[in-house]
């Protein structure tokens, strides 16, 4: 039974007819999404659908030309202070590691808490420490990005979103750069993060990894979301056949 008088929860991401375009190409079409507080969010869909640009948009790494999107109850503008309050709490992994490579593991995960947070060394250095133990590498913290495996940087960058006290993760197809055995220890990461509580957008086609742990599967194409659901619904009787299309072809590999 529902209880009428309970008070309504805000989303925490909420998307209203979010528009994208890249001179005369529209990637984002009047786009409506809400993510809550805690939700495990995977958007899928075919190359040039429109995914990484959604995600990008959330925390301003691309600026939308109409509707609003508001994250974390902060509007996005064209205001850098918004920029600035928004990239502190969205947490960004992206498919290439994006690490520095002329610093140590550790070095790459107390930089940002340092600068941006104003985090003594030690403190920037425990807390680095306390999630390289999260994400399993404690042990490479004095290593250089080349020096460890693909699953290994893209753990550090993991552990550096982390390190930025970030209350949302955006993942951009965090694995599609691996080689297929270190994809497991990657995803192993994120399913463990996603136990914890933490709100988590994650643009991939690991179809596994979206049915073990996502509360909601999202589908776009064109620039659309096609279809949105629990992932038992959307993978066992798809509404579209665009997505049972899509769903037939990612299976088959």
């Amino acid at each position: 039974m529902t209880n009428d008088n309970a008070p309504m929860v805000e989303p925490v991401i909420k998307m209203r007819d979010v528009s994208k375009f890249y001179g005369d190409f529209q990637a984002l079409k009047a786009v409506n999404l809400d993510v809550a507080q805690g939700e495990r969010m995977v958007i899928c869909g075919p190359s040039g659908s429109g995914k990484s640009t959604l995600i990008r948009c959330i925390n301003r790494l691309e600026a939308h030309e109409s509707g609003h999107i508001n994250v974390n109850g902060i509007e996005l503008t064209d205001n850098s202070e918004s920029h600035d309050q928004i990239r502190g709490a969205v947490g960004m992994v992206f498919q290439q590691f994006n690490l520095f490579p002329h610093l140590t593991v550790l070095e790459n995960l107390t930089l940002g808490p340092r600068r941006v947070l104003n985090l003594s060394d030690a403190e920037a250095n425990a807390r680095a420490m306390t999630y390289l133990e999260r994400v399993r590498i404690p042990d490479q913290a004095d290593k250089y990005p080349r020096q460890l495996s693909g699953g290994q940087q893209q753990r550090v960058a993991i552990a550096r979103a982390l390190c930025m006290d970030s209350k949302i993760l955006l993942f951009d197809e965090p694995t599609s750069a691996l080689d297929p055995e270190m994809i497991a220890e990657v995803l192993d990461v994120m399913t463990e993060l996603a136990s914890s509580g933490m709100t988590m957008i994650v643009v991939t086609h690991e179809m596994g990894f979206a049915r073990k742990v996502a509360d909601t599967m999202v589908f776009m194409d064109q620039g659309e979301i096609v279809e949105i659901g629990p992932p038992d619904q959307v993978f066992t009787a798809p509404k579209s056949q665009r997505f049972a299309t899509f769903l037939k072809q990612i299976l088959q590999h």
